[in-house]
């Protein structure tokens, strides 16, 4: 859903603060789903996820359409994820409980702080109360609940960020979420750094933030599933799991990514162009053939980010003897320097290797062959 009541700093997603268009957009995005209805076939779908942009802009009535699209039109199962990103500012006790007589059971709630300094740093919509308010409220209704926070944000010291996460702990959440601020081009962040407004984010600061988070949060029984998320056994998102598995998906709306095992496809990222393909009947849809390589180098880059990890089993089935021992190569330097480890048929990374992960991913990453 690719709109947003304002643009946060950092962000650099497709998305367009004028809301005109919505509900040409929530018809345009059923059409969507009607002509792709085949490219599942007889599968089933597993996870629905509202995502953006800000979906909790949607009304109730929309979001209930489109789920109605997705039932009418594919094999779903039983009891589906419905995930649903949502903005503190979006839910007013109102919009909660309308949300949860809706079929979504899960809220991905975009906090990214508690503090209003952060919040004011990053142009976020809301403020620490509205925060803490709709946590409070979304709690009464919603037993899965996800939210994410940022961390190497600019002047954050460790002892905020400490506060940060004890704070979030508070609540009771089965699912936390945190990333490291990235400084993106074309961002108003990016802006305010080469002026001198804001100081450059800190690597180490960011790191160091990361081994906090990590510390905390596994002490409160959270599983470090995948890098930047965090999970209470039972409450693993099944939507990002499946991405991270290489599991098929269909992506809906503009921007919107779709994989089916061996090739890759995205939608135009422009709302008006989108909009007119739709209404002709024709997908805006660009894609691309993995080869065995691209296949290869995508598998690692996200398998090593999981606690299930490379496979090598997997390497040498699916890729072959000349990937498996080039990997094998590759790889030893980093289990020497116990950045990575290997305990039965699993390449993973170790506790040290955590933050440095996709760096020594994309060392491991398969170049020549084809």
């Amino acid at each position: 859903m690719p709109f947003c009541k304002q643009a946060c700093h950092y962000c650099d997603f497709h998305f367009s603060t004028n809301l005109r268009k919505k509900q040409d957009m929530v018809s345009a995005l059923q059409k969507e789903l009607l002509l792709r209805k085949d490219e599942l076939k007889n599968e089933e779908v597993q996870t629905i996820y509202f995502g953006g942009g800000t979906p909790s802009v949607l009304e109730i009535g929309e979001i209930n359409e489109i789920i109605k699209s997705v039932d009418e039109n594919y094999r779903v199962i039983e009891h589906p994820e419905i995930t649903m990103e949502a903005n503190p500012d979006d839910l007013s006790i109102k919009k909660i409980k309308e949300l949860s007589d809706s079929p979504i059971n899960r809220l991905s709630i975009g906090i990214q702080s508690f503090f209003d300094q952060d919040l004011k740093l990053m142009n976020r919509a809301h403020d620490a109360k509205e925060a803490d308010l709709c946590l409070n409220e979304a709690k009464k209704y919603f037993d899965n609940i996800s939210i994410d926070l940022i961390y190497g944000i600019p002047g954050m010291t460790n002892a905020r960020w400490e506060e940060n996460i004890n704070k979030a702990l508070s609540y009771e959440l089965p699912h936390i979420s945190s990333y490291a601020l990235t400084v993106e081009p074309k961002t108003a962040l990016k802006v305010f750094i080469d002026k001198g407004i804001i100081p450059n984010v800190d690597d180490e600061v960011a790191e160091e933030h990361f081994n906090i988070l990590c510390t905390l949060l596994e002490k409160e029984g959270f599983i470090n599933y995948e890098i930047s998320n965090f999970g209470k056994e039972g409450y693993f998102s099944k939507n990002n799991t499946a991405y991270w598995k290489g599991k098929k998906y269909i992506g809906i709306g503009p921007s919107a990514h779709s994989y089916d095992g061996t090739k890759r496809g995205w939608n135009i990222n422009n709302n008006s162009k989108y909009l007119r393909s739709i209404k002709e009947n024709i997908l805006p849809l660009e894609e691309e053939v993995l080869s065995k390589t691209d296949r290869y180098n995508e598998y690692v880059m996200t398998a090593l980010r999981t606690i299930w990890g490379v496979s090598w089993d997997k390497i040498r089935n699916e890729f072959g003897t000349n990937y498996y021992e080039y990997l094998l190569d590759q790889s030893d330097r980093y289990i020497k320097e116990k950045l990575l480890v290997t305990e039965g048929d699993k390449l993973s990374v170790t506790k040290k290797g955590k933050f440095l992960c996709d760096g020594i991913a994309s060392d491991l990453f398969m170049i020549k062959l084809k």
